[in-house]
């Protein structure tokens, strides 16, 4: 019997890329963009994708009723978070002078610094917007193929910073070090897009199709 993997569909997130290359990595599966709540329920697996502004991300959570869908989920079966799908397991982000967010884990979501220097002195852009590496803080299935400083392919302003320091499964230089992967249990979530990553973000999905958290 083919698993099941949902993709949230709250309306937000680059929702069609993500059950494509989903769709590649496990062509045997059934895997479905939605918000209807019995078939999150009975999914296997369940994926969070997620872009743009934090208050509009929470609140299009809320429209859609998928609060609770979301904390099960998290409690039950393999979860990947993407870009926005981590940044609102974080407590509090400073976007629009402050946005309550689902609060999973005690954290803040900051914005990067308008005048980090990059390599050659100038200031960098934000966005950070491309590829850049991400250095695995320890091993993990996920990681299974892909070599430490990997690149992956981000477009964020905001990066996490957790206050439990044991979540963190990545971290990438960007001006600062930054949180760009999180792992507790089984979830997982990071803040690039694997989805836009070529061979590297596919070996990632895969892995999370395959993955048995214990």
């Amino acid at each position: 019997m083919s698993q099941k993997i949902a993709v949230l569909d709250y309306g937000m997130g680059n929702l069609r890329s993500v059950s494509k290359a989903l769709e590649h990595v496990a062509p045997n599966a059934e895997v479905r963009v939605t918000d209807d709540h019995e078939w999150i329920r009975r999914a296997d697996r369940v994926v969070f994708p997620g872009q743009g502004a934090a208050r509009d991300c929470m609140a299009a959570i809320g429209q859609h009723h998928l609060n609770r869908e979301v904390r099960e989920a998290m409690e039950s079966k393999p979860f990947l978070g993407i870009c926005m799908g981590l940044q609102v397991l974080m407590a509090f982000s400073e976007e629009n002078a402050g946005t309550e967010l689902l609060g999973i884990f005690p954290g803040e979501v900051k914005r990067f610094a308008a005048d980090m220097p990059g390599d050659n002195g100038l200031p960098l852009k934000i966005p950070h917007m491309g590829w850049s590496r991400v250095d695995q803080s320890a091993s993990h299935p996920l990681w299974e193929g892909i070599e430490d400083g990997a690149r992956f392919y981000f477009v964020h302003s905001y990066h996490v910073v957790p206050e439990d320091r044991s979540l963190v499964a990545a971290t990438t230089d960007y001006g600062i070090e930054f949180v760009s992967a999180i792992n507790r249990g089984n979830l997982f979530a990071v803040q690039f897009h694997p989805e836009k990553s070529a061979d590297d973000g596919l070996m990632l999905l895969k892995n999370f199709v395959n993955w048995k958290p214990e």
